[in-house]
């Protein structure tokens, strides 16, 4: 009982229900993921798929440190997602780097530049002359819309 209470305050302060870590597949073992990283340098996609899965839990994990007040959880999740994947296809062991690391610094990197442009973006909106509220979410079509008037 205890825990089945622990769990659902866990899962309504730290994410979404939909993002709990019983979501994501267990990370893959040292073995693994160096056979996976030899398997992706010699171009076999199977083994880039499995890593990029694998470490999704990952982006949910890193997700949690950035204010998402503008931004759904959702966004920043596909925004974590495409930072990994460019993490994996670009990562090189020669460096003596483990992928962890590499691929968490290449999700941060995905978040800050969403940052970023939505910064970029909420200056051209006050040059503009349209009110944001801050309470409100970040809707990049009104954006767009707007500016193309």
């Amino acid at each position: 009982m205890f825990f089945n209470i622990f769990d659902i305050l866990k899962n309504l302060f730290c994410l979404t229900g939909s993002y709990s870590n019983d979501v994501f597949p267990e990370p893959l073992s040292p073995e693994e993921e160096d056979k996976c990283i030899k398997g992706k340098m010699n171009g076999n996609m199977d083994d880039r798929n499995k890593l990029i899965e694998h470490n999704l839990r990952l982006v949910a994990h890193i997700i949690k440190k950035f204010d998402n007040k503008y931004v759904s959880s959702d966004d920043l999740i596909s925004i974590g997602t495409i930072g990994l994947i460019k993490g994996v296809d670009t990562f090189s062991s020669d460096k003596g780097v483990k992928i962890t690391t590499y691929c968490a610094r290449c999700i941060e990197n995905a978040h800050l530049t969403l940052r970023n442009t939505l910064q970029y973006f909420k200056q051209h909106l006050m040059l503009c002359k349209v009110k944001f509220k801050q309470n409100t979410r970040f809707n990049l079509q009104i954006l767009v819309e707007h500016c193309q008037k």
